[in-house]
């Protein structure tokens, strides 16, 4: 659709500047001797890949583990740096670019990626910039050359600590109009990012930039990216060109892999659900399958073996993009044997002939339902506690304590934009929900939602908005631009938005316990690893009141978190007489299935109170299939006898412990009967 240029800036804060790379188009890394990151070098034939690792060249985990490395023996986790308010939300700096996309590379940097765009607010080379990278600890930014137009691409983390970023759109002109160079030129010198594959390796030097390695072999515009037990990932559906919603004529209904294992695969299930079925919403499953809900459709796929396996549509609601629930995967813990249930909550309840934009979009009522499913051991959906409120664009961020924290989104509309008559500017959606909500799986049905002492924010955040989970506990919140461009000014209800949040939960200002003896690499199964805690640490408390926590922050974009994960470790432990106590926690169970390989952070939670998260490394740090080991075996749990009558755990997810040892040997599988029940329900699509 067209739209008409836009006013430039007329004073434009330039927060950093950094010269463009002098790097061909397309590059990949070669491996250096020892195995550690190197520079990318130019290649004339992109290095083939399969899903067992044949790529090794993708090292980025020498460089991150040498960084969490030497931070974990100079030191242990301390206390928060910020004087945040508690249950608030403080506005801390600007994002350089508006912050479509986000991840946390490491644990003082989060990177973003918008959409190529008139941006006056931070230039590499001279150029507007639609990359940054934000520091945590001075709220500055350093402007990132982006190759091709990143706008509603994907992303997530490779098993070697490498986040790697895929699709876009076409390169643009002003008011995001084609250009008529589509490699490069005036205004923006952007390239198509329709195949485009980028490459990162985080870094805390400002050194790393982003690569552009081979492309995929479809075009994808607003595409999902999930991890893998091999530490690869898979990329599904997307369409050509764009527009409000899908349509047959540029529906992409395939995955691909990447590192690359050949030509892409037909999914019958991004056919049928048109056409709100951008960014299927896609989880891994602790049984090796694939999860996806798109529109109103819901299946398991086994990618392994290409068959589909559908189950009941999914009530109420879209959840999936225009739709924009909000959803994630709920703790995965010993209580509950590391079984997979699927939490989506708000989006729109539109049919498929609705999806249409000759009516008032923006003033429809967004959905409040709940619905779960755990389709590892059944097909049922299930009613969950009800939204106080309508919410789209709502996205759930975990908490170390096993909470979800629900920010952004708006009561009214959808996500998209346009020149549509009845658009708030060019927004589709509008009544902003400035609370925030707190949802506990541990609570009864119908009792999860509070919003008790939340205090609100200030910053509408509709669509093209983010969030994260960060080291200290806190909660970062960037973006909105329901735009075609940079927009601002006084009439303009929703502008381009760079003010960044952060929000401070209950626990922030609480003195935090301060484990030694956390480690930077992770195994699935294999021997368990002790953590002290001191009696100041546990406050209190005893160390039955300790938990082992893995979080995986995953890729923020368009209310959805790729590659989100909430893992509890099992543990036991032991008490000392003068209130110190030793969390004997094992490595993750033997199963790669149920958090991929890749960057993570461990928290140590005592009694609710997380403490600073560290990097953790999850499998091997290479691509390929990940060695797995004898489940941990454990300690039997003690007490001194004066404190033997208290126990308990660090999360609200897992319930109590009495003295006991939570045993990680029992995995959770594919549960075969819901598999034949799913399929002589609904027929089984062997493509």
């Amino acid at each position: 659709m067209a739209f008409s240029l836009l006013p430039l800036l007329a004073s434009a804060l330039l927060i950093a500047a950094a010269p463009r790379p002098q790097d061909d188009p397309v590059t990949t890394y070669v491996p250096s001797a020892s195995g550690a990151g190197s520079s990318p070098t130019a290649s004339s034939s992109p290095a083939s890949a399969t899903a067992d690792g044949v790529e090794s060249s993708f090292q980025g985990v020498g460089k991150l583990m040498a960084q969490w490395q030497k931070k974990a023996e100079e030191t242990t986790p301390g206390q928060p740096t910020r004087n945040g308010t508690v249950n608030q939300f403080e506005i801390v700096g600007n994002s350089g670019v508006s912050a479509q996309q986000m991840f946390l590379g490491t644990l003082n940097k989060v990177y973003m990626l918008d959409k190529t765009e008139n941006n006056p607010n931070l230039q590499v080379d001279g150029f507007p910039a639609w990359g940054s990278e934000y520091d945590l600890a001075t709220d500055t930014v350093r402007g990132m050359f982006v190759l091709s137009n990143t706008f509603c691409a994907a992303g997530a983390s490779l098993g070697n600590g490498s986040w790697v970023n895929f699709g876009g759109n076409q390169a643009v002109t002003w008011g995001g109009l084609t250009a008529n160079s589509q490699t490069g030129g005036p205004p923006y010198d952007d390239w198509d990012g329709g195949k485009a594959v980028r490459l990162l390796d985080p870094c805390d030097d400002g050194t790393c930039n982003w690569v552009n390695l081979s492309p995929m072999t479809t075009r994808r515009w607003y595409p999902s990216v999930e991890p893998l037990e091999d530490g690869s990932v898979v990329v599904l559906g997307g369409d050509e060109w764009g527009g409000y919603v899908n349509d047959a004529g540029q529906n992409n209904p395939t995955i691909e892999f990447f590192p690359s294992r050949g030509a892409p695969i037909g999914l019958n299930i991004l056919n049928n659900s048109l056409p709100a079925n951008l960014y299927p919403l896609t989880w891994l499953l602790p049984s090796g399958n694939l999860l996806i809900q798109t529109n109103w459709m819901t299946e398991i796929f086994d990618y392994k073996n290409n068959i589909e396996y559908p189950l009941p549509n999914i009530p109420n609601a879209v959840r999936t993009y225009p739709g924009s629930g909000a959803t994630a995967m709920l703790p995965l813990t010993p209580a509950n044997n590391w079984t997979a249930t699927v939490l989506f909550c708000g989006g729109t309840n539109l049919e498929p002939d609705q999806w249409v934009t000759n009516w008032d979009i923006a003033a429809y009522p967004a959905d409040e339902s709940c619905v779960t499913i755990s389709p590892d051991v059944g097909s049922n959906w299930t009613y969950d506690s009800t939204l106080p409120e309508g919410r789209t664009m709502g996205q759930f961020i975990f908490l170390p304590t096993g909470q979800l924290f629900l920010v952004n989104g708006g009561e009214t509309g959808t996500a998209g934009y346009g020149n549509d008559s009845w658009a708030i500017g060019h927004s589709y959606a509008d009544n902003p929900v400035y609370a925030p909500l707190m949802y506990d799986p541990a609570l009864p049905a119908g009792q999860r939602w509070s919003r008790a002492g939340l205090g609100n924010s200030t910053v509408a955040r509709l669509y093209h908005s983010s969030a994260l989970l960060l080291p200290d506990g806190s909660v970062f919140v960037a973006g909105s631009n329901p735009n075609p461009d940079y927009t601002v000014g006084p009439d303009v209800k929703y502008p381009t938005e760079y003010r960044t949040e952060r929000f401070y939960p209950s626990y922030y200002s609480t003195r935090r316990p301060e484990p030694s003896g956390l480690p930077t690499t992770l195994s699935y199964g294999g021997a368990s690893f002790d953590v002290s805690l001191s009696a100041e640490d546990l406050a209190g408390s005893t160390i039955a009141n300790a938990s082992c926590i893995v979080i995986r922050g995953g890729f923020s974009t368009h209310a959805m978190n790729m590659g989100q994960r909430f893992v509890q470790l099992s543990s036991s432990y032991t008490g000392n007489e003068d209130g110190s106590g030793v969390l004997h926690c094992a490595q993750l169970p033997p199963n790669s299935a149920i958090i991929a390989p890749g960057p993570a952070l461990i928290f140590v939670v005592v009694g609710g109170v997380p403490s600073v998260g560290q990097m953790v490394m999850v499998g091997s740090g290479q691509l390929g299939t990940q060695p797995t080991y004898d489940a941990s075996t454990l300690p039997q749990s003690s007490l001194p006898s004066s404190t033997a009558s208290s126990s308990g755990n660090g999360t609200s997810t897992t319930g109590s412990t009495t003295g006991g040892t939570t045993s990680s040997a029992v995995l959770t599988k594919w549960n075969g009967l819901a598999l034949v029940a799913a399929a002589i329900l609904a027929g089984m699509l062997v493509l």
